[in-house]
């Protein structure tokens, strides 16, 4: 076996013995080059930070997703032309092998690895063979304290050579190639706002004082996201952990800037939402840096910690291993999610289970809406920079549930709707295609019980939420409160998006004047309307019924009812505005703090 570029070859076996360690190391070596493909694309990243160069590192991070599809594909198509055989026999001493290969190389990413391996096999073997015997359904090769050749993070010691010498030499490892604004200046804000936040998080009796433990670590690699860097780490101090993060950016003249502290982890979780892009970083053992988050966020599963670095199909193994073990320790069954039926999802979720499963309806109740249209508008999605204010999905396929864990009326509601997509098999329920997503608080109930103070934070979070989507080119489509979620921290999501649209594509208008008293008494209205022409106007008649809910939109988003605010999103957009959309409370960002206007 060879590999080269993009030439990689199966020489033909000496004897049928050696064929399998052959095609593990195909797959490994297919597995190889996507990862350093993945790296590559996160040192482009720095550059790409450095120079400014915006949409580039948004194209890039929509390019990366397509990366591992791709390499899985062109190893599926190597293998296919092999002729290797497809009997269990042969595959588990493939995976017999490929275990081998991982061990003795210390290779870095090997539950990376063994993902990928799935990825390939399951395209080539029937579901009768995803069996931990032939398939990675557990991890072989364990990646506790696995580290990189360097250490994944760094260690700085304040008490021996000074908080801000300490500081000083934390952002001057990163090896930036753009120049600091004021480095003397952002230090000495960063130290007084870490000392005073220290002061207000430690107990009375302790004070803020460091301890001779006292180390700053901090990962090894920026995480790069849109018009963002993020350094990562973790104070020690007094046997005490605290997790921080440091956002810095890029001003128009070129010049690099501290720009807040956030010293949390509500502020972290915050900036690892599944509401938002993937991650650049390099890492060459993500295990390490998965580990070192996990200290910072411990309320976070590694699936999606993995996610959110940028290896999603890692992220989905753990997930549906975690789902796996959920099932065999629960009881209840699958049901019909609760609130208003859509037209084009069949949706069911496990009440003791934090997410919702959703399928496509064979009949679609939408004019020109079919199963590739739809699943196109969830990929958008999938590339596309959420801003926060769009939920992620795990997409599966092959799914092999228990059927006794269906609730008839479930049942009933899938063979009715979505008889192409489910297939019982002996005691099992397969899904041949769904969507797993967070589940949130449907917005149209959250308003609906909700008081005067609650009711005003719902519609004052819809309104952000709609216009931060338009900044990020997404016109939501269907805008009704049942599309939208609210998140346990009160943040309002959108999850619907069978009818997203970009800006660019929309025409907003006004209604113009009728003609006369008869037209405007008409039914039918008195002016073309063409395929994308939207009339905001006319959001009020169906959003704003309830009083309470009108008069608080009308306080905060009044402005989302005239064409002239989309027109002008849409130009800002059409003219490749990037908006300044912060993944953290802008109170802290340091030109608020010290309240001053170095950033713009």
């Amino acid at each position: 076996m060879s590999f080269s570029g993009d030439n990689l070859h199966i020489e033909p076996a000496a004897t049928p013995a050696q064929l399998p360690a052959q095609v593990a190391a195909a797959i490994l070596a297919g597995f190889d080059r996507h990862y350093a493909l993945f790296r590559y694309s996160a040192q482009r990243a720095k550059s790409l930070f450095e120079s400014g160069n915006w949409h580039a590192i948004q194209h890039l991070a929509r390019e990366r997703i397509e990366y591992y599809d791709a390499r899985v594909r062109e190893c599926v198509h190597r293998l296919k032309a092999s002729a290797a055989p497809g009997d269990r026999e042969f595959w588990q001493a493939v995976r017999h092998a490929y275990v081998a290969l991982l061990g003795d190389s210390g290779h870095r990413q090997p539950e990376c690895a063994e993902t990928f391996f799935n990825s390939v096999s399951c395209r080539i073997l029937h579901r009768d063979y995803f069996q931990n015997d032939v398939m990675f359904v557990r991890p072989a090769i364990a990646t506790d304290y696995l580290d990189s050749t360097l250490p994944s993070y760094r260690v700085y010691y304040p008490l021996t050579e000074g908080l801000r010498r300490s500081l000083h030499r934390m952002l001057s490892d990163f090896g930036l190639a753009a120049p600091f604004e004021d480095l003397p200046r952002d230090i000495d804000r960063l130290a007084r706002i870490a000392i005073q936040r220290l002061r207000n998080t430690l107990t009375r009796n302790m004070g803020p004082r460091l301890g001779s433990d006292c180390q700053l670590h901090v990962l090894g690699s920026l995480f790069y996201r849109n018009k963002g860097a993020y350094l990562i780490g973790r104070l020690v101090n007094q046997g005490m952990t605290y997790p921080f993060c440091i956002p810095l950016l890029r001003n128009p003249a070129g010049q690099i800037h501290l720009d807040a502290l956030l010293f949390s982890a509500h502020e972290l979780g915050t900036l690892f939402s599944f509401t938002r892009a993937y991650f650049q970083v390099d890492m060459e053992t993500p295990a390490a840096y998965v580990d070192f988050l996990s200290s910072l966020l411990p309320n976070k599963a590694k699936a999606e910690l993995y996610t959110m670095i940028g290896l999603q199909k890692q992220g989905k193994t753990l997930f549906y291993r975690d789902f796996l073990q959920h099932l065999a320790h629960s009881k209840d069954q699958f049901e019909v999610a609760p609130g208003i039926k859509g037209m084009v999802m069949t949706v069911f979720t496990l009440p003791s289970y934090p997410y919702v499963f959703k399928l496509i309806k064979d009949r679609i109740d939408k004019d020109g809406m079919d199963h590739a249209t739809v699943r196109s508008k969830y990929h958008l999605v999938k590339l596309h920079d959420r801003v926060g204010r769009m939920a992620d999905t795990w997409e599966y396929s092959q799914v092999a549930l228990p059927r006794d864990r269906f609730s008839p009326a479930l049942l009933d509601e899938l063979y009715a709707r979505v008889p192409s997509l489910i297939e019982e098999d002996g005691e099992r329920i397969v899904l041949r295609h769904v969507y797993i997503e967070r589940r949130m608080t449907p917005l149209n109930i959250y308003l609906r019980q909700a008081g005067e103070e609650r009711l005003e934070h719902g519609v004052r979070e819809y309104g952000n939420a709609i216009r931060e989507l338009a900044a990020a080119n997404i016109f939501p489509g269907d805008m009704l409160y049942k599309n939208f979620g609210v998140t346990r921290l009160g943040r309002v999501v959108f999850y619907d998006y069978d009818e997203i649209q970009r800006m660019t594509e929309m025409n907003f208008r006004h209604i113009p004047p009728p003609p006369n008293e008869e037209a405007e008494m008409a039914s039918e209205p008195w002016y073309a309307i063409g395929a994308n022409d939207v009339f905001p106007e006319e959001f009020g008649r169906f959003l704003l019924g309830d009083s309470r809910v009108r008069a608080a939109f009308m306080r905060h988003h009044a402005d989302l009812l005239d064409a002239d605010w989309w027109q002008a999103c849409r130009t800002r957009v059409s003219q490749g505005r990037i908006e300044d959309i912060f993944p953290y409370d802008q109170k802290r960002r340091f030109c608020r703090i010290f309240k001053d206007k170095y950033f713009v």
